[in-house]
């Protein structure tokens, strides 16, 4: 829990900076570009977290890796990693998103379903409960069998539990008072 707090402290900082000088779009694509290898290379990772590895060697490797990046993502890793925080890089990519998207309007969040919902019925779903949130809905879409029937819908804090499961599990309950 602390480390998420630091990590989107972090971020916000790093949002912020970039809304301030107007480089959002190219620190998100290279955060994006980060969390790719971060997810692809069990050795980057490994690296990342080594704490064998000196601080100035990390950098060094960052500038590497990441040729391409913007200076202020290449500062900011190393401000990072400079503060011994560099295995938080990941989740304040997360972060980072995850406050944009919210600067943005968009309001993000995960639906589901016992099998896989028509873009018709979606849509009244997203209609039905976009005016309890504030923001575009963006809902990404999983499948889960077990609920039966019905769906899921979490975003943010908030969850939305209309399986049949879930409608099952509430009548065994009262069944067994």
């Amino acid at each position: 829990m602390a480390s998420t707090k630091s990590a989107a402290r972090y971020a916000k900082a790093l949002l912020d900076l970039t809304l301030e000088k107007g480089w959002v779009e190219a620190v998100e694509k290279d955060l994006v570009s980060f969390v790719h290898v971060v997810k692809e290379s069990n050795d980057f990772r490994i690296f990342l977290n080594s704490p064998v590895v000196r601080d100035d060697k990390k950098i060094a490797i960052y500038h590497q890796v990441f040729e391409g990046f913007n200076p202020v993502t290449m500062q900011f890793f190393a401000l990072v990693t400079k503060n011994g925080r560099e295995q938080l890089l990941p989740e304040i990519a997360h972060q980072f998103e995850r406050q944009l998207m919210k600067h943005r309007g968009i309001v993000s969040g995960t639906i589901t379903s016992a099998s896989a919902l028509t873009e018709k019925t979606k849509q009244e779903i997203l209609d039905r409960i976009a005016p309890a949130f504030e923001g575009a809905l963006q809902l990404s879409e999983s499948v889960d069998p077990s609920l039966l029937g019905g769906f899921v819908i979490r975003i943010e804090d908030k969850q939305i539990d209309a399986s049949v499961a879930n409608k099952l599990k509430e009548l065994r309950q009262e069944l067994v008072k």
